[in-house]
């Protein structure tokens, strides 16, 4: 929320909830507490949670005994909550999710605006997802590290599974240091900086309007 703060002057205006380890999902919070409190009309974020997650998602933030120490509030009360499967629509422009490859099956997802961006979330390699899911030139926001590890990519296993038309067009991000993205691009890759704004190619013509 800070860096969105920083870059927009708002709060984000949506949620897509990838999964919930909390380096993901620890900022609800405070955007509980502005969406509560600042917003006006209170409250009502959309939230777009893959039905497989949103139990996990509850558990982890929205379960906590007395959202308000005064009590009176239910967390979800701040926000739409919106289950989605392999699709949904946010303002007229229809989305995709995908499973991808972090820790525990069906727990992590993927998003796809067609044309346009595709974000892996954390995840191993998909190579096989994104023959699917990135075929029509997105740019490909990826989850890489320098050195891979069980839950996480690593460039070695994205250079060797992934063809060079696919690699060209990822942006790698959560590597561990200022120094690995460094060697990360002296390898020939894009490496996302902090606060960084990506500049997007235009969605499919046709998605925006459901036709």
């Amino acid at each position: 929320m800070t860096a969105c703060l920083a870059h927009y002057g708002h709060p984000p205006r949506a949620l897509f909830i990838t999964h919930t380890h909390m380096d993901h999902v620890g900022g609800f919070e405070r955007l509980f507490v502005h969406e509560y409190f600042k917003r006006k009309p209170p409250g009502r974020m959309p939230v777009y949670v893959p039905a497989n997650v949103v139990p996990l998602l509850h558990q982890r933030v929205g379960d906590y005994p007395n959202a308000l120490a005064e009590g009176g509030v239910n967390f979800w009360e701040a926000f739409q909550l919106i289950p989605v499967g392999d699709w949904f629509w946010h303002r007229g422009v229809r989305l995709e999710t995908f499973a991808v490859r972090h820790h525990w099956p069906r727990t992590a997802f993927g998003l796809r605006l067609p044309g346009s961006l595709v974000w892996t979330g954390d995840t191993r390699p998909i190579a096989e997802l994104l023959k699917v899911y990135a075929d029509a030139g997105e740019l490909i926001a990826h989850d890489c590290a320098l050195t891979g590890n069980p839950s996480h990519a690593g460039l070695d296993e994205l250079e060797r599974e992934y063809p060079p038309g696919l690699l060209e067009r990822c942006v790698l991000y959560h590597y561990a240091s200022v120094e690995e993205g460094e060697a990360m691009r002296r390898r020939g890759r894009r490496v996302a900086l902090p606060g960084e704004a990506l500049t997007l190619p235009e969605p499919i013509s046709g998605i925006m309007d459901g036709s």
